[in-house]
């Protein structure tokens, strides 16, 4: 009888210090996870104090270049693209706001080659709270990076990999730029 209540403590012992893993195991996923989502959060932030300063911007701007109408353009759609993703999937969110960087980024590099557009200062007031929006974002992009390779280095190192299956925790994706933004932007008169 002494020898069954000694097993039967033993594997008592064992079902807590497992189940204790376990919890904190899963925890630790939660909490990556949370963590990844109010980085994002962060980064939606400052896209929508862009979503809503663009339209002061442009308006501005399109009184000095009318010509650039196609770079105009471009930024509208990539705005409504990224007004329309409000409830999409993280990757389509991504590639929304990564569309209206490519957009944003054509349309500072035509204000550097009009000077006339950098006389006017109500521009140069949006043009500087456009600046400051793009750092914002810069940061909090960064941020979001740091925290999504936190949590996809749990979730893919061993034995972490198996109990993330279990709860259903999958890697995450970065934020990255667009294709066109590693490419020198080519301006013509």
């Amino acid at each position: 009888m002494r020898n069954f209540l000694i097993v039967l403590a033993v594997i008592v012992l064992l079902v807590v210090v497992v189940g204790g893993q376990l919890a904190g195991t899963y925890n630790k996923l939660v909490k990556l996870n949370e963590d990844v989502n109010g980085k994002w959060a962060q980064v939606e932030n400052q896209l929508q104090r862009r979503f809503d300063l663009i339209p002061n911007m442009v308006s501005v701007t399109q009184g000095y270049a009318a010509h650039e109408k196609a770079v105009f353009q471009g930024i509208a759609d990539a705005r409504s693209k990224l007004a329309g993703t409000k409830n999409a999937s993280l990757e389509d969110r991504v590639a929304a706001a990564n569309q209206m960087e490519s957009a944003l980024s054509r349309l500072l590099v035509i204000v550097e080659n009009y000077p006339q557009l950098k006389a006017d200062a109500q521009f140069r007031a949006l043009s500087d709270e456009l600046t400051g929006t793009e750092n914002r974002i810069a940061v909090e992009r960064m941020r979001f990076n740091e925290s999504v390779k936190s949590f996809n280095e749990t979730v893919k190192q061993f034995p972490m990999v198996l109990f993330a299956r279990m709860f259903g925790y999958a890697a995450k994706p970065y934020f990255l730029s667009p294709e066109e933004a590693k490419q020198a932007p080519k301006v013509t008169f």
